[in-house]
Parts: structure tokens; sequence; C-alpha cells
């Protein structure tokens, strides 16, 4: 049997105000012919659909629309869908009745029956050939504090914290689960961070309960064969390999620029599981101007006029720009703006950088009182150290709007 494990689209997410549907499409297609070429059964989907609790009409069409195209290709596939931190979890769920009848399940929430998970929920058979199961899924979604019993919202020692609570929880479901799993292969899914696992700045939340944002891999038993995980956009494996973020669909941030972007496939033979990451080539470029460092604007024009140009505007590459402060901060983002908006790219972000001198032998500022100096004094130092160049007229014009009104 083969399965394909993949997180993290982020459905209906946007850039700098651009829309990425038509990303969103061109990788669905793509990721819909790997499930035809590499003879997928199973597909998992670790949460993270959409990018908001409250998507769009538009985001779910698409979504429905790409489930309908790959059970017309695949009937026979399975699909099993967990809910993320930025997921509707009910709104995900609502549709359930109709999607289980094309074999699409979707777990938006912890269901509890007298008290504890319920397995007709969230233990999913996967059926063999011969219509008997060949392996069990423990279809998890993000965990919300409330889904946590016994946890604890203090700083006292001992049991109670998010680590024991969220291992109390996967013991429970795992031990309970065996009953029906038998000597079956038995995969798990999840959305959350493992301790090891590398973030990336700019699109994933922290996932904050009882104050930790992170619990180590241990928390899955290790009777658990595999364990599917998202929220963490870069693919990579944990506890031997038995823990995996199959990483985001796309870079969705200018940090996952770097990521090899991908899905993972399963060959499960018995209880032996072989993980492989498969690349999926990004639908449009996304780009750091420069790769690295900063650039000056006439090295931002020459680069621009090397992109080639595409017709369809939303699949232009999107470009990160990091320009040096050769001029005022306003003067240069709006000299940048123009010669981007005049560019076959769209901007995702553009940041002025100061220059950085070599300050060994600079004098530091003298220690004065608060008798000594004013307000504006202070903070006319403030704004040429950070920006270095003084302020002008209409920064001191501000600051003093500011003043006055406390």
């Amino acid at each position: 049997m083969r399965a394909l494990h993949t997180a993290d689209w982020h459905i209906g997410q946007t850039l700098n105000g651009w829309s990425r549907e038509a990303e969103h499409s061109r990788f669905f297609t793509a990721l819909t012919q790997v499930l035809v070429d590499e003879h997928i059964d199973l597909m998992l989907v670790a949460g993270d659909i959409f990018d908001t609790t409250n998507p769009s009409g538009e985001s779910q069409r698409l979504f429905y629309r790409t489930m309908a195209a790959i059970k017309t290709r695949l009937p026979k596939l399975k699909i099993i869908l967990t809910g993320g931190n930025h997921d509707p979890a009910l709104r995900l769920e609502a549709p359930s009745d109709l999607l289980d009848s094309f074999d699409i399940h979707t777990i938006g929430t912890v269901h509890r029956r007298d008290g504890l998970p319920d397995l007709d929920r969230h233990l999913i058979p996967v059926p063999g050939p011969d219509g008997a199961p060949a392996l069990y899924v423990l279809a998890i979604p993000f965990l919300r504090a409330a889904d946590l019993t016994g946890l604890r919202f203090t700083n006292d020692a001992g049991d109670g914290t998010v680590i024991d609570a969220a291992r109390q929880f996967h013991t429970q479901l795992t031990a309970a689960a065996l009953a029906r799993v038998g000597a079956l292969p038995l995969i798990a899914m999840g959305h959350l961070h493992c301790t090891g696992g590398l973030e990336s700045e700019g699109a994933e939340r922290r996932i904050l309960i009882g104050g930790s944002h992170a619990v180590p891999p241990d928390i899955y038993p290790p009777r658990i064969d595999y364990v599917a995980l998202g929220h963490l956009h870069g693919p990579q494996s944990l506890d031997g390999g038995r823990v995996r973020y199959s990483g985001s669909c796309f870079p969705l941030s200018a940090s996952e620029i770097r990521y090899d972007h991908g899905v993972t496939i399963l060959d499960i033979d018995g209880r032996s599981l072989c993980a492989t990451h498969h690349p999926m080539p990004l639908p449009a470029p996304v780009l750091r101007l420069p790769t690295n460092g900063a650039m000056t604007l006439a090295q931002l024009h020459t680069a621009l006029a090397q992109i080639e140009p595409v017709e369809d505007v939303n699949l232009r590459p999107l470009v990160y720009v990091e320009l040096l402060a050769e001029d005022a901060p306003a003067v240069m983002m709006g000299r940048a703006e123009a010669a981007l908006r005049d560019a076959p790219v769209r901007t995702a972000g553009i940041r002025i950088h100061r220059p950085t001198g070599d300050d060994t032998d600079a004098t530091p500022a003298p220690c004065m009182s608060l008798a000594q100096t004013t307000p504006e004094a202070l903070f006319t130092r403030a704004f040429e150290t950070k920006n270095g160049f003084p302020p002008e007229d209409r920064h001191l014009a501000a600051f003093r709007d500011v003043l006055a009104e406390v």
C-alpha cells in the first residue's frame, strides 16, 4: 500500500494583498497527477487546509473542486483530513455526512463519548485489496486546551503540564485503539510543534497551550508506526523518521524560500513504513532580491530587468526586496515601489536597511540626566541611531503632534 502525506495548504492565503488562488490551483493539479502517477491508495492531509477560520466562498469552492477532481481521477482513493490551528474546526466537519459517502473523512475537533475520545470518529480503517482493514489511522486534529484533560494552568511542578496532558491523551487514545488495530500498522495524524522541529518566521503561529508551544515527539507511543504532522512548513523528520512534517505546499513567507517544498510518500509493507520526500515544482517563483544581504536601487533595477514576463499576473514571481537606505526611508520606499510596479512581478515586501558603519572608534554618547535634555532631543538621537540620518521636518512635526497629545 502507498500513502501520501501532505499538510499546510493554507487555501485563501494572501501575500501583501496578492491572492494565491492561482498558485493553489496549479499546485492541486500537480498533486492530483502525483497521486495518479505514484499509485497512491491513501492521502493524509494534516491540518491548516485553510488559512483562516473564516474562509471565503472562493477558498471553499477551490477545496471542494479539488476533492472532486481527485476522486474523479482516483475513485478508490481514501482521503483523511484533520483540522489545524488555522482551520474552522466545525465548518470543516459540517459536510462530513456527504463527504463520508465519497470516502473523504474530515476530523476538525476532538469527539468524545462517555468522557473518552470517540474511536468511531477518530480511528479510521483503511482496507486492503481484499476489503479487510490493512491499516488504521488515528485522525487527531489540532488539540486545544479543552481537549487535554488534566491540564493545569499553574507553575507548580509535577503532573498537569501541557506535555503531561498531551502524552496522557495520546497514550490513552492509542491504548484504546489497539483493541481494534491488533498487529496491523497504525498511523497517527497531528497538528502541533514537536521539540526539535525547525519553524519558519512569518507564517507559523506559535501554538500556545498553558504557556508551552512545543512538545517532545515521544508523546506519541512507540506502537504508532508513523506520525503524519502538520504545522511546521519545512519538510523534516524527528524520532528517527517515525515522526515527520511533510511541509507546506509552497513558500508562505520569505523565510520559506529556501525549503524543498513537496509531499511525503509512504511505502507500507506490514508494519514497515518507508517515508520518501517527493519534491513539487513551485506554481510561481518566490524570490528574495538579493539572495543575501541588501542591494542598492540601481542593482534592483538591474535584477528586475532580468525577470522574464509572465502573462498571468497572478502567477508572476513574488518578490521580497531588501534595499540599502541611500536616502530617507520614505523616499527609498517610493522609488522601490515605482520600480516594482513597472516590473513583471508581484511585490511581497520591501525592507529598507540603513548602512552599518564601523563603530569601533565611535565615541559613546555622554551620560546625562533627563533634566539635561528634552524629549525632542532624545527622539532626534534615537531616530538618527536607527536610520543613519537625522529626522526630516515631517518626522519632527509628527513627533511634536504626538508629544502634544500626551
